[in-house]
């Protein structure tokens, strides 16, 4: 077995909702108003969160839907906090007002995420396919600066929007966000009906080489989710710098790699199911009827994933397995097997 020396769980986004206000063009939930049958109960949450402290430390991302739906979210945030656990939030930022900013706070929510998916109001509230979805995160945000809560932008990358992510980029700088993540599409839920809209091999190539010579200069942390190939294209571009460039304050790509998905990462969905992201709809055991500990550390699709030498095509003979392991669920999604090679990358390996 060809696996990383440590396993151990760093970060889990738990959709505590499927419910939302939004009805986003590439929502991987194809979420709507809901309700939603299943739902984990607060009591079944506080005990989730109870059997993950036991596990490690990770960072724990409230996400949904939108989480600010759940009428119980900051329960279960304060508990969180309290069990030491860093506790942080995924929301579309309309529903965000002083009242709500302060409880965030209070439950000691740490930090907030907020897409922004245009350069304007125009062309997010497209995206978002609802109109005035723009100001509301943009109302949500001021609030969240005059609270004193740190906030990043998160942009999720569509033939759409290729063109503005620059402008993007300066916008979050402009309204204080402490990062910029860019999410690459992965054609899963309502973002299946936009696989005409993911972006070509090439054009992901060239956009991650940009955002990483932007990392090395941005004033904020930069950080592409969804794009292993980034870690690839971090070492390679190092391994031609004639000298070392001193490593800005918001760069920190060295703490992670790729796809971290089974790894050092998972997802809990709305009703308890664990998968190894929330594009990547395996059922690795359900927390309603198995500990969260016993499906960490055994469920079998975790285990492939942990296990390189089962990788196939190009990414199992890729000597840049470990910092980038290609995208599992776009994988998945081209061939059924999860396990098979990332279908939107140029790289041909020179073997391991």
């Amino acid at each position: 077995m060809e696996s990383l020396l440590d396993n151990t769980v760093r970060m889990i986004a738990w959709e505590v909702t499927r419910s939302c206000n939004l009805n986003c063009a590439h929502c991987r939930a194809a979420s709507n108003c809901g309700p939603y049958a299943g739902e984990l109960s607060t009591d079944k949450c506080l005990n989730l969160v109870d059997e993950i402290a036991t596990v490690s430390s990770p960072v724990i991302i409230l996400t949904g839907g939108e989480p600010l739906l759940r009428p119980d979210i900051f329960e279960i945030a304060t508990y969180g906090t309290n069990k030491g656990l860093r506790m942080v939030m995924a929301t579309n930022g309309t529903l965000v007002t002083p009242a709500v900013a302060g409880k965030m706070k209070e439950s000691g929510i740490k930090r907030v995420s907020i897409s922004i998916d245009g350069k304007d109001a125009h062309s997010h509230d497209i995206f978002r396919q609802q109109k005035g979805a723009f100001a509301g995160a943009m109302t949500g945000i001021e609030v969240l600066k005059n609270s004193g809560i740190e906030f990043q932008i998160n942009t999720t990358i569509t033939t759409n929007n290729l063109n503005q992510i620059k402008n993007i980029l300066k916008l979050a700088k402009d309204i204080g966000a402490a990062a910029h993540h860019i999410f690459l599409l992965v054609p899963t839920g309502r973002g299946k009906d936009l696989a005409g809209q993911a972006i070509t091999a090439a054009d992901y190539e060239e956009t991650l080489k940009w955002f990483y010579r932007e990392s090395l200069k941005c004033e904020i942390q930069l950080k592409a989710t969804c794009a292993p190939h980034y870690f690839r294209i971090m070492h390679q571009s190092k391994s031609k710098e004639v000298e070392p460039r001193k490593k800005p304050t918001g760069h920190f790509q060295e703490m992670t790699r790729g796809c971290l998905g089974g790894i050092t990462f998972c997802f809990i969905s709305h009703v308890g199911q664990v998968q190894p992201c929330g594009y990547l709809e395996l059922d690795c055991g359900n927390i309603k009827k198995k500990s969260f500990a016993s499906i960490w550390e055994k469920s079998e699709v975790f285990r492939n994933l942990r296990d390189y030498s089962k990788y196939s095509g190009k990414c199992g003979r890729c000597e840049f397995i470990k910092v980038c392991g290609g995208c599992r669920a776009r994988a998945y999604e081209a061939t059924g097997d999860y396990l098979s090679e990332e279908p939107l990358c140029l790289y041909e390996p020179k073997g391991r």
